[in-house]
């Protein structure tokens, strides 16, 4: 089983700049069990869009609307994914959530949710004009 939780999230003003950490805590049986991670967000009252995912092989995939602003990297020693988020935009603000599923994303269609089976609890951005 996988526990995870994410920190990090933040008021700021637009043009600013936050990382987002998700820790990661795994059970004896899937400590060897290898993980595609994912970064998804929600705005107040909008369905869950992907953000960034680092696939098992550490292949990297961002959604058109972060693309050059957001970097999503992992420490595999310290089992946390980080989320760097730079020239944030008001359109940014939602609660960022991190995922997890056993297993490669390679040749599936990432930004789905239902693909992920760990999920964290969520950590909050407000970006204001």
């Amino acid at each position: 089983q996988v526990q995870l939780v994410e920190s990090g999230g933040d008021s700021v003003q637009a043009g600013g700049s936050l990382r987002l950490s998700c820790a990661a805590s795994f059970s004896t049986s899937s400590s060897d069990t290898t993980y595609s991670m994912a970064w998804f967000r929600h705005a107040q009252g909008q369905e869950h869009e992907g953000v960034a995912v680092i696939d098992s092989d550490g292949s990297i995939l961002y959604a058109e609307s972060v693309k050059g602003r957001f970097t999503i990297s992992q420490d595999k020693a310290k089992n946390t994914l980080y989320l760097q988020m730079n020239s944030l935009k008001p359109e940014d603000t939602a609660v960022y959530q991190c995922a997890a599923r056993t297993g490669s994303l390679s040749g599936l269609q990432v930004f789905k949710t239902w693909r992920y089976k760990y999920w964290g609890q969520g950590t909050r951005v407000i970006v204001s004009s």
